[in-house]
């Protein structure tokens, strides 16, 4: 088992576009990653973009909200991406974020209860392995009980949906919960929220988290900015929970670099 990076970020123009995709594969990046909301490009037709002009990274959405869509529908745009890609997309998926309800209204589709998207959810994934082929690997959202048996059933990676401060106890219990419900192999995937000193805009100005009170929190997911000392604390939760995959903010890719350098 090998680290691995994903690079979430979003298109500002096509081609700023072609350059970032094309830099994420140069950089080794094994997968590129767009969010899935009304505040940004469409993920799916951006996805199809990247595909076109790069060859080995992987494509994924961080993550489609499976009410969105009907399954049908996303079976299909998986299909297409599938084809375009050579078969290098993975179906990033969850039941939508909790303050997701008013972009569903604005796009005229139920929102429903958690049990209801919870399903949706299910019936996306049945739709695509019926259909899709090569059917693409499965990446869940996940961190509420509910959610986890479900990606332990299903999923063949699990993106750990935790808050920024969550702490390295709150990841340890979350993977031995997935790990009580099932016996098969499944990888995990964490977001960076910092490094060092630095932590993307939106998770200082939008969600107003500070380096002081992830500091304070002892949150997992914030790296310490010597290189040595973070890429030691990601190969030890590689070996002992399978975390073997982190996503980064493509404003945190520079402070980051020296990291990834030391897994190429």
């Amino acid at each position: 088992m090998s680290m691995n990076f994903g690079l979430v970020t979003a298109p500002r123009s096509g081609s700023e576009w072609v350059r970032t995709a094309q830099d994420a594969e140069a950089q080794g990046y094994s997968v590129l990653l767009l969010p899935d909301t009304l505040y940004t490009p469409s993920p799916l037709p951006a996805l199809a973009a990247a595909a076109a002009v790069t060859e080995r990274i992987r494509l994924r959405p961080n993550v489609l909200a499976a009410p969105m869509r009907t399954p049908a529908a996303t079976a299909r745009e998986v299909s297409a991406l599938q084809l375009l890609s050579d078969g290098r997309f993975e179906l990033g998926l969850g039941s939508g974020r909790p303050d997701a309800a008013g972009e569903a209204e604005k796009l005229g589709v139920p929102w429903g209860s958690a049990g209801q998207r919870r399903q949706q959810l299910v019936d996306v994934i049945a739709a695509v392995r019926a259909t899709v082929r090569p059917a693409p690997p499965i990446v869940l959202a996940a961190s509420g009980p509910r959610m986890l048996a479900t990606a332990a059933e299903l999923a063949d990676r699990i993106h750990l949906a935790v808050q920024p401060a969550a702490t390295e106890q709150e990841l340890a219990g979350i993977v031995a919960t997935v790990r009580d419900h099932t016996d098969r192999p499944i990888a995990f995937s964490l977001q960076l929220v910092g490094i060092g000193e630095q932590l993307p805009y939106f998770m200082s100005k939008h969600l107003g988290v500070t380096i002081e009170q992830l500091r304070a929190a002892d949150s997992a997911a914030l790296l310490p900015a010597d290189p040595g000392a973070a890429a030691e604390l990601l190969e030890y939760r590689r070996e002992k929970y399978g975390i073997d995959e982190l996503l980064v903010p493509a404003e945190l890719a520079r402070p980051m670099a020296p990291v990834l350098a030391r897994f190429r």
